[in-house]
């Protein structure tokens, strides 16, 4: 992807981020229903493109100065579906409480995760790390329980363990006793990414109750992009215009509208009318299409314990996030 065909990329997908935000919390019925689903289908595809991008861009920048650049391009992105969808007002129609909530989205989906995000790639492999953040929905469901009173069966129970025995295969390479030797700096980053990030799931349910995705995801993407400015402020005697390869570039472009700006409203859109339980079912995905892509384009090996521990650990994240219809 380019960035001459940005502006109609995020053209074409307005109408479809505008739609459902106008509705009512309800699920929808029809083919309505039948869109979010599809969105939601390719919101793990996008991202399991990013670690494949994250993977190439971390090899010449920074953390902060990569999640900076690429939430410049997001947030310009989503101004223009903004323009294209509520009119670029809307994005002063947010109370003090309601800024106030997308600071503390952008804190720990934008600025932590993205940090942790680019550390972890810079050390582990684009479809290992990819496998490590299969985790995110057990981490998510863990913490609702936890913090928000909800209640975890027998079954779910039973898929946390598979979950954390799949990864746990995974980042020992399918030797179990070695698993404090085989955490690392790039293990603990990208874990620490899950946490952030289910965080900031959780504290979407709620804001969401009040606010559009698009507004909830820009005014997150702005607060992350301040933040992950000032911290990139450290990194520039350190990155030199030779680092900005074209590929660096087209994986900047490809991580801030399609992996943020689409990806992030849609992903919201799910929350807001199908539920958090139902919407990160979804994300089971992610670690599929982030092994297969690395496969594909970066040429990284699929071992046996990759493929075991990554079937056991999404197995496993079924369960935890299967719901009685």
């Amino acid at each position: 992807m380019t960035t001459a065909t940005t502006p109609p990329t995020v053209a074409s997908t307005a109408a479809a981020i505008a739609q459902p935000a106008a509705t009512s919390g309800a699920v929808p019925a029809g083919t309505r229903l039948l869109g979010i689903y599809l969105r939601l289908t390719c919101v793990p595809i996008l991202w399991g493109g990013t670690f494949i991008a994250g993977r190439v861009i971390s090899a010449h920048l920074p953390p902060a100065t990569a999640g900076f650049v690429r939430f410049v391009f997001a947030t310009l992105a989503l101004l223009v579906a903004l323009h294209f969808t509520q009119g670029l007002r809307a994005i002063t129609q947010v109370t003090r409480g309601q800024l106030l909530g997308t600071l503390a989205l952008g804190a720990t989906g934008i600025f932590i995760y993205n940090l942790l995000f680019f550390t972890a790639l810079s050390v582990l492999p684009a479809g290992r790390t990819s496998l490590i953040i299969a985790l995110n929905p057990v981490v998510t469901l863990l913490l609702a329980a936890a913090l928000l009173g909800d209640r975890l069966s027998a079954v779910r129970w039973l898929g946390v363990g598979l979950a954390l025995l799949g990864v746990w295969v995974v980042v020992t390479r399918g030797d179990l006793s070695q698993i404090m030797q085989s955490l690392g700096k790039g293990e603990l980053s990208m874990f620490g990414a899950v946490c952030a990030w289910a965080v900031y799931t959780l504290l979407g349910r709620k804001l969401l109750q009040s606010l559009s995705p698009l507004l909830a995801t820009l005014w997150a993407a702005i607060w992350g992009t301040l933040l992950l400015g000032l911290l990139a402020l450290r990194d520039i005697s350190s990155v030199h215009a030779g680092s900005f390869t074209p590929e660096v570039w087209a994986g900047l472009v490809f991580l801030g509208v399609l992996g943020t700006a689409v990806a992030f409203v849609w992903y919201y859109e799910g929350i807001r009318q199908l539920g958090a339980a139902r919407t990160v079912v979804f994300n089971n995905l992610v670690p599929v299409f982030g092994v297969l892509l690395g496969w594909l384009i970066l040429g990284e090996p699929l071992s046996a314990s990759l493929l075991a521990g990554g079937g056991l650990a999404i197995f496993g994240v079924f369960l935890v996030n299967r719901v009685k219809e």
